[in-house]
């Protein structure tokens, strides 16, 4: 089955589906972009594409700080990636990453007088992370890009080489992921994800200032656990109470909920996954499913 992109306004076959090798984007790094994921419910025969909107709502942000100029409203974003979904006919997970990009085709980091392009790839996609099993985990000797190097906030395709560099490293000295501190040795999330921790049963994560990415998952979790009953505590994370919490978890559109079971060798609790990860990883793919009727609205069908 031929499968499709989404380019500039029309759905381009996925081979044919090009850019000029000196599009500014590719030779710079010039691009926001976003992933999103969409998940089958075979009860239903149903794909539902989760909290697009705030995805997309976050792409602008991403974009003004950038100097880039969405050709869409939220509305039509969305209706866009519903519309490649359909013509790409998944019946399984998938998913989405919606990207704008500055496309002049010059020499030279200015954002000034560069265009913006736009388009959307997808595919079938099933667990980014392996969550059935506790992860492994160490501190990274890379620090974090700061609001005022490369902003975190903005999801900036160039800033993924300081997770590209995490991510390798930890893979390298034979953990899973890693988590990274900022430049005054604070905490702040994992190598593409956010990152929480479970203190005495109450859910403890960094700020929004504290040089990280804003997670629609991270947003989402924060809720999911206030309904749960269980508080979460937005502030500074010190290196060290790594590895005297009592759980922890990664999460975000591709690591879903992720737990963590131990930190530079440090075993986390009794050592496996601890049951406030399980109860709310429990949940969440639940709720993604649109099996949870009260979350159901985060849920936008495709069929």
């Amino acid at each position: 089955m031929t499968e499709y992109y989404f380019m500039n306004g029309k759905m381009v076959e996925a081979d044919k589906a090009m850019i000029p090798v000196r599009t500014h984007g590719f030779l710079y790094g010039t691009a926001v972009f976003e992933g999103i994921r969409a998940y089958w419910n075979d009860e239903e025969k149903q794909l539902y594409v989760f909290r697009a909107p705030e995805h997309y709502e976050r792409l602008l942000r991403s974009a003004k700080i950038m100097y880039m100029k969405s050709p869409y409203t939220v509305e039509e974003h969305c209706k866009y990636t519903v519309e490649l979904l359909k013509k790409n006919g998944y019946k399984q997970d998938a998913y989405m990453r919606p990207t704008l990009y500055k496309s002049a085709q010059k020499v030279g980091p200015g954002l000034y007088d560069n265009e913006d392009s736009y388009m959307i790839i997808s595919n079938k996609m099933g667990d980014y992370i392996d969550t059935s099993k506790g992860l492994k985990v160490c501190v990274s000797s890379w620090r974090r890009n700061s609001d005022n190097a490369i902003p975190p906030r903005a999801k900036v395709a160039g800033s993924y080489a300081n997770a590209a560099l995490i991510k390798t490293d930890a893979h390298n000295a034979g953990f899973d992921d890693a988590v990274v501190l900022d430049e005054a040795g604070q905490v702040t999330e994992g190598s593409a994800m956010n990152l929480f921790l479970v203190q005495n049963g109450k859910l403890v994560t960094t700020m929004k200032t504290d040089n990280i990415l804003v997670g629609v998952t991270r947003n989402t979790i924060i809720e999911l656990a206030k309904d749960l009953g269980i508080e979460t505590e937005e502030r500074a994370i010190d290196r060290t109470e790594l590895y005297i919490s009592d759980e922890a978890f990664y999460c975000g559109t591709g690591a879903q909920i992720s737990p963590i079971v131990s930190i530079d060798n440090r075993d986390l609790g009794d050592g496996k996954v601890g049951p406030i990860s399980k109860e709310l990883q429990k949940l969440y793919f639940d709720v993604v499913r649109g099996k949870v009727a009260k979350y159901k609205h985060w849920c936008m069908p495709v069929y």
